[in-house]
Formats: C-alpha cells, sequence, structure tokens
C-alpha cells in the first residue's frame, strides 16, 4: 500500500540521515526525493538507507514540481535554510527546518510571512523538545511540582573545533551568524519551553577566550538574561569552544521547587532530605537518543494528517531566534534590547 506522504530530503550531512531513518520508522511517510548540489553525495546517501525509488535532485525548483512530494526536511547549511523554506512553503509544501531557521531578522521575518501566507505546516527541529527528560520538566512544572517558576538557567556547551566536520563553515559568519544560533539556539529554545512565557528584554555579553587557537569570525562564547513579561528570568551560557565534553546543564527554580538537570527537589514531598535522581535520557547522554528525530517527526506528520499547528512551528521558532538576534544586537551595543525586535 502506497505511503499517505511522500518526503524529500536537502542536503546529505549526517542529520539528513536521522531524518531519514524517523520517516522510514512513519507508516505514513515515504522518502521519495534528496537534494544536493553533488548528484553523487545524494545517490550514495539513497543506498546507504535503502531508499527505494528515490529521485535524485541537484536543484530545487526541479524537486519542487515533483508532485510525489508533499513534505521537505531542510538539512542543509544554515544560511540555506530561510531561502529553500520560503521556496517549499510557497510551492505548497510541509517544511520541517533544521535549526536555525534563519539567520538573520529579514529572512526569518520572510519565512515566518511565507509559512503564514501559504497556509502549510511547519516544524522548526528543536529535537531536544522530544527529549525524555524535557519531557519529564513539563510534566513535573505542569504538576505544580514547582509552584511559580521564577528562573531558569540552560548551558549549551559543546566545543566545536577543527576536528569537528562542519568546523570549516561553522566558523564562517555567513554560515554560521554566531554562537547561539549555531549551536546555543537549542538551550534558548529549552529555556522559553520550560517558562512559557513571553520575553520582553534582553541583555548579551560574548568575548573571545585569550589565546583561542581557533579562527571563528564571531565570538564562540556567550552569556544572556532574558526578562519575561511578568518579570521572571532566564539566563543562557552558549560556549563552542568548549574545551571539555558537551555537556547542556538545565536548572529551574520555583516557589515550590527545583530542578538541576535529572535531580529534583520539591515541598510537595514532605520529609524530603536531598535531591531525587530521576533516571532518565538527558539532553547530553552519549547515545543518539537524546536527539529524538523519531517522536519528533511523529508528531509533525500527526500535525499535518490533523490539520493542527505545531507547539514547535515557525511562528513559534521565531520567537527564540529574535532573542539569539537581540543578545547580539546587546553584546554590540552595550545595552538592553526590548522584544520583540523591530
Amino acid at each position: 500500500m502506497a505511503k499517505q506522504f511522500g518526503v524529500a530530503v536537502l542536503g546529505t550531512g549526517d542529520v539528513s540521515g536521522e531524518h531519514i531513518k524517523a520517516y522510514q520508522a512513519n507508516p505514513h511517510t515515504e522518502v521519495r526525493a534528496i537534494l544536493s548540489r553533488d548528484r553523487a553525495r545524494a545517490e550514495a546517501k539513497a543506498r546507504e538507507y535503502g531508499v527505494a525509488n528515490c529521485r535524485v535532485y541537484t536543484d530545487l525548483d526541479a524537486l519542487l514540481r515533483d508532485d510525489a512530494v508533499q513534505i521537505v526536511s531542510i538539512c542543509t547549511p544554515h544560511h540555506l535554510h530561510a531561502a529553500q523554506g520560503i521556496a517549499c512553503a510557497e510551492a505548497g509544501r510541509h517544511i520541517l527546518v533544521e535549526k536555525p531557521i534563519a539567520i538573520d531578522l529579514e529572512s526569518l521575518r520572510r519565512l515566518a510571512s511565507a509559512v503564514s501566507a501559504h497556509d502549510v505546516r511547519s516544524l522548526a527541529s528543536f529535537v531536544l523538545r522530544w527529549n525524555p527528560l524535557y519531557e519529564t520538566i513539563k510534566q513535573l512544572i505542569a504538576d505544580g511540582m514547582l509552584g511559580d517558576l521564577y528562573h531558569a538557567e540552560v548551558d549549551y556547551l559543546h566545543g566545536i573545533d577543527t576536528q569537528y566536520r562542519l568546523y570549516s563553515w561553522m566558523r564562517q559568519r555567513q554560515f554560521g551568524a554566531s554562537a547561539l544560533l549555531t549551536g546555543g539556539c537549542h538551550a534558548v529554545d529549552g529555556m522559553r519551553w520550560f517558562m512559557g512565557r513571553e520575553a520582553v528584554e534582553v541583555f548579551g555579553y560574548s568575548n573571545t577566550s585569550k589565546g583561542n587557537p581557533l579562527d571563528y569570525e564571531y565570538e564562540p562564547n556567550s552569556v544572556i538574561l532574558v526578562k519575561f513579561d511578568d518579570g521572571s528570568m532566564g539566563k543562557v551560557m552558549t560556549s563552542i569552544e568548549y574545551s571539555a565534553p558537551y555537556k547542556f546543564n538545565i536548572s529551574l527554580m520555583g516557589n515550590r521547587g527545583a530542578i538541576r538537570d535529572n535531580r529534583l527537589f520539591t515541598k510537595r514531598w514532605t520529609g524530603q532530605t536531598g535531591w531525587a535522581e530521576i533516571p532518565t535520557v538527558l539532553p547530553d547522554s552519549p547515545s543518539v537518543t537524546h536527539h529524538p528525530f523519531v517522536p519528533q517527526i511523529a508528531h509533525f506528520v500527526d500535525c499535518i494528517r490533523e490539520g493542527k499547528e505545531s507547539h514547535c512551528n515557525i511562528a513559534d521558532a521565531v520567537k527564540t531566534h529574535e532573542i539569539c538576534l537581540a543578545a547580539e544586537l546587546s553584546a554590540s551595543g552595550r545595552k538592553p534590547v526590548s522584544l520583540p525586535l523591530r
């Protein structure tokens, strides 16, 4: 029996393979096209994942004339995401866009407008929203275990050096844009997701360590402070020149309890004297399971089938990206920046 939706995957890097596997695991989808500037790379990707009857394209316009494709996953380098997303939305295709969905405010706005104007479903690939610890924390917050949240801290500490396969282009501003957009946006999105409030002001600092041997065209370390509309606060630390194993810290504070990664303390549990540890998969667990593409893509396909919007759609992702862009403006101007950006 033919699958309900044909999928095209743009790009042939590591993350595109995770998308292909997740679509293969879904009963409603079939990967029918792969796009790359290099036809041989696309053909090799199709062979690697055993994608039968997969068409190979080197031109996006030609792919979008293929009526067998209804969903497009955009897994290309960062600077291509917005333009490709706009083209796909204008062609009436549902889009899943890897982060960052855009690297400047103008293209961010244009992408959001195209998705809205053409009434397609969208998803920004903040895949950690489906991480087991994230889901556990959201349930604990909903159950009142922390009371009223007043502060959140999330850190993205991931060294991207010359040994990292994508370093050669990520280090360039025109492609990587900033430490926050190239990776730290995961932490910014986590902060927003847990707080569940609207950010109204951002203050940012950024630097490069002394004697840094890397050749980044932007400062690879940043700290940002965020004020939310009810007076609650957030902080995000990002370092992509981090000289230690990858770490993704989560610290939430409420008037009835607190969370430190997978540890919980709550006044709801009478007599609790220490942190209770929750055995689960963390965002920085040493396994691909910390990046749960299968449930993420299952959620996206359900949204398409049911005609509903995702909690992680392009419109929502704009708010995460605006914080990242505002932080850079603040760091360069040495003053707080109000949101939304004008």
